[in-house]
């Protein structure tokens, strides 16, 4: 009964709550709101059930009536471009939004580059940050917010800001050129929606419905949802009682080595800026004082001054004569630090800087700006320091150091941010929409294309406009730069914002001569504003304008040359610095690059060299840092990095587009696979399987060339430790100890998975191939042991002399022919054969010129080879574990359609 009551009390408490409500906006809807000009509008908020809202606008009322949950919207009719207007709300109570501008508005989301504000660069753009005066720009920057549990229906601050002088600080750099450009051009309200997070994950950005296609996102999104399951991630451990002990030497002695009694003593040079692990200090971790003494100029005595530090890495204080001027805990930030006035004195005067790094290199940043200034005198703080280490960190083992708990981030889980800083912002009308990230997603940057294209197509949906125009920008230039062809993921993760240009309606703005190699922060947002705009121009306002540099679009092999086409050529295309052309690598079918020459002819690039004379694949600016890549239109824009192919769609055509795959497997780990084998098929750029068995006494004494051959790219495959097999007749030489027909499946089971920990150990693979030792699939009689392994194992090699289109293979036991005095002739027949009924052909090779009583010559075993690499077009020779990638990709697909 006093339940009952209880119920009854709340849902009477609850009544009259709602019964009382009033009218309620959302914090987009407040003063100094910037609405979509043109279109259709929505406003909408909330009030009490069923209470009737009027709202006024030009003189003009519009009504409506909340619905039972409180929830209310108006349609406004298109409204042209101007302003400042008031709405007026009234119902249980009257709210007035003022200063209402009608224009267009862009929502501008993504990481740390979209976030930097003009503080940030204002020693760059001096005369915008102090002489900024562009009222009818606004800007709603949404404060950091995550909700892992589902979206949310409003922000809980934010609020609507002009771009003028004292407003502009906290605008964001990129989006406020960007406006700038737009509202020169067109004299309309330009307002900016910055909803962005730094060192964030794209998949923080998408709804759970825009994860359809993603099983195990879906998977962690519901997971996420249990609070018990997030709970034991954030609950911190009790702090102690007593604070940490001071361990720093700099600061536990009697004076402080920042005080300016402070007499020092062995103290060492030190070069600033630079690392302090390139400067003597080995894989230190922890604390490291700096000291110079200046002598300034007599007009600085007293005056505020500027000290700019540039970056440091990790965390910093500085002090000057003693005083702290400030403290920056992050490596990012650059340092600028007011020296108040009175602190400079007359002589020598003392700076100090505390650094401390927890790993990594620690130190100052090349390439930026170490000085004191004021009243236009510079002193320039780079050269001759002096340094002395104050504490060094113990390694921690088990997790990171000094966190003691497992600590859940939530901002960069599946949904979190979109359901917090994207979800309440639905319902308002905008232009378009503007994304810069990617950084935080160069781990699995492949990835990245089915998760943009997913990220567009899911906002479009929530915002109920399906072709917006939607503007990227694709990542910067970072990190050193590589002199010679090399893989990158940052050029991986730059293909794959490429790739999603093949989306309606979208533009890429390409910025690798936009940034800085030692900071992930460049300062030219100007530029990217700009290149953003161009976007905006073609697609939002349909102008006739170059908005992008070339665009690569297709490719034709002629003899030794590749013939490149490219879009959006302009006026033409062009070497920017008038140099040939570079960072274009060709490759043939081994995929093995070389730099290339190359040449404009007409709006086509030709690229050849005298290395790859059958050429198939050419990449340009494929590197982290492309410094030189000069490819531009006319218009002076540059091209997109690219490459001509894309593993990830070769790998769903058979035989990678081939006409059969050939896969050379080696048995027994026999030394003359190393001697014989490996020379040859590394001169010819070919692949191999070798399947070891590492107790074998060939394997154990030459780990290290085993090792090797992997550096390579052969692979080291699974053969059990110790290759039992079942004792047969035939099979004197086996061991009682390894007669499968003795084993059980958890044994066979549990050779297998060591083995593959001991192949791990070796080459740091997770992934492997298995080939059944003598071709046993069994052990005690029928029992298979194959099944509880596919967890373990990518595929499994049998043999059995048959070959298999790609639609009948059976990728956990892969025939092949067991190669005994075969001449190169008898084999070359044999590839023809897989040619011409394109399938798959698997060697299986013992000794090869001897150590095995299963022999094929080197003379036979050569021939073979030249032949397939003088065939490389039209058959593919790969390892045994990426044919079975594609087999499997292949199957996957064409069993999906």
């Amino acid at each position: 009964m006093k339940s009952i009551k209880r119920v009854s009390l709340l849902v009477g408490l609850l009544f009259a709550i709602l019964s009382n409500a009033q009218i309620k906006l959302p914090r987009l809807i407040s003063d100094g709101v910037v609405l979509q000009r043109n279109e259709e509008i929505k406003i909408w908020g909330w009030a009490s059930a069923n209470e009737k809202v009027e709202m006024t606008l030009k003189g003009k009322k519009y009504k409506t009536t909340a619905d039972q949950n409180g929830n209310w919207s108006i349609l406004l009719n298109p409204q042209k471009a101007g302003g400042p207007y008031t709405i007026k709300f009234k119902g249980k109570n009257q709210v007035s939004v003022n200063d209402v501008l009608f224009g267009d508005v862009w929502l501008g989301a993504g990481q740390s580059n979209m976030v930097t504000p003009m503080e940030r660069v204002k020693e760059k753009y001096p005369d915008e940050v102090a002489n900024a005066n562009y009222p009818e720009i606004r800007n709603f920057f949404i404060p950091t917010l995550s909700n892992v549990a589902g979206p949310e229906k409003d922000l809980p601050a934010g609020e609507w800001k002009p771009a003028v002088a004292g407003d502009i600080i906290p605008m964001g750099a990129v989006t406020f050129f960007f406006a700038k450009d737009l509202y020169k051009k067109y004299g309309v309200p330009i307002g900016i929606i910055n909803s962005s997070v730094g060192g964030t994950p794209i998949e923080s950005w998408i709804s759970e419905d825009g994860f359809k296609e993603f099983p195990s996102d879906l998977e962690t999104i519901q997971r996420n949802k249990d609070e018990n399951y997030s709970s034991q991630f954030t609950t911190r451990p009790p702090a102690p009682d007593v604070q940490p002990e001071i361990k720093d030497e700099g600061l536990t002695g009697p004076i402080k080595w920042y005080e300016n009694e402070y007499q020092p003593k062995g103290w060492n040079n030190y070069y600033i800026p630079g690392y302090w692990e390139d400067q003597g200090l080995r894989d230190l971790n922890g604390v490291v004082w700096f000291r110079r003494e200046l002598e300034i100029p007599d007009e600085l005595v007293g005056v505020e001054a500027k000290l700019f530090m540039g970056r440091i890495v990790d965390a910093d204080e500085v002090y000057v004569n003693g005083t702290k001027i400030g403290n920056i805990t992050y490596q990012y930030p650059p340092r600028r630090y007011t020296i108040p006035e009175g602190v400079l004195k007359k002589g020598k005067n003392l700076v100090v800087v505390r650094v401390t790094n927890s790993g990594g290199k620690g130190g100052f940043v090349p390439d930026k700006n170490y000085e004191l200034t004021a009243k236009g005198i510079s002193v320039d703080l780079k050269g001759e320091w002096q340094y002395k280490v104050g504490e060094v960190f113990k390694p921690f083992r088990g997790g990171r150091r000094g966190s003691g708990y497992n600590q859940f981030w939530a901002q960069n889980q599946p949904t979190a941010l979109y359901n917090a800083m994207i979800a309440p912002l639905t319902n308002m009308s905008v232009k378009g929409m503007l994304w810069y990230q990617g950084e935080s997603n160069t781990g699995r940057p492949k990835a990245y294309a089915d998760y943009l294209p997913a990220l567009i197509e899911d906002w479009r949906e929530k915002f109920n406009k399906p072709n917006a125009p939607f503007l990227w920008v694709q990542l910067a230039n970072f990190q050193d730069v590589d002199y010679l062809p090399t893989e990158s993921n940052w050029a991986e993760l730059r293909f794959s914002q490429f790739k999603t240009l093949s989306v309606p309606n979208t533009a890429m703005a390409v910025i690798i001569d936009l940034g800085e190699w030692n900071d992930i922060h460049p300062l030219n947002k100007e530029g990217v504003g700009k290149r953003l705009a161009l976007g905006a121009l073609k697609l939002a306002y349909d102008e006739d304008v170059v908005h992008s540099g070339p665009i690569f679009k297709s490719s034709e092999i002629q003899g030794d040359k590749i013939v490149l086409h490219f879009d959006s050529v302009g006026s033409g295309l062009v070497s920017i610095d008038g140099e040939p052309l570079h960072r274009f690598e060709i490759a043939g079918q081994d995929q093995e690059f070389v730099w290339a020459d190359v040449q404009i002819v007409g709006n086509t690039v030709v690229v050849k060299s005298d290395e790859v004379p059958r050429p198939a694949y050419v990449r340009y600016a494929w590197a982290d840092n492309p410094m030189g890549a000069n490819l531009y239109n006319k218009e002076g824009l540059p091209a997109s990095p690219f490459q001509n192919f894309d593993n990830d769609e070769l790998n769903q055509l058979p035989w990678q587009g081939k006409k059969a795959a050939v896969i050379l497997t080696y048995d027994d780990a026999l030394n003359v696979h190393l001697d014989n084998v490996i020379p040859l098929l590394d001169s010819l750029n070919l692949k191999g399987t070798f399947y070891v068995s590492t107790f074998s006494e060939a394997f154990r004494n030459r780990l290290n060339d085993w090792k090797r051959i992997t550096w390579n790219g052969h692979e080291l495959a699974n053969h059990t430790i110790f290759h039992p097999c079942i004792g047969k007749e035939s099979r004197p030489w086996v061991k009682p100890d390894y007669d499968m027909a003795t084993y059980t499946v958890q044994r066979m089971v549990d050779e297998i998975k060591i083995n593959n920990i001991l192949l791990e150990a070796l080459d740091g693979k997770k992934e492997r191939t298995f080939a059944y030792t003598c071709g046993d699939f069994t052990v005690n009689g029928d029992d298979f042991f194959i099944d509880e392994l596919k967890d373990d194992l990518v595929a499994a090699r049998a043999v059995r002399s048959e070959m298999h289109t790609i639609d009948q293979v059976d990728l956990y036991s892969m025939d092949s022919y067991a190669i005994v005095d075969a001449s190169g002739e008898e084999m070359i027949d044999m590839v023809k054969k897989a040619v011409e009924t394109n399938s798959l052909l698997i060697f299986l090779f013992h000794g090869v010129g001897g150590e095995h009583s299963m022999n094929v010559s080197l003379e036979a075993h050569k021939e073979l080879l030249e032949y397939l690499k003088q065939h490389d077009t039209e058959v593919w020779t790969a390892p045994l574990i990426d044919v079975a990638k594609n087999v499997k990709a292949y199957q996957s697909k064409t069993k999906t359609k």
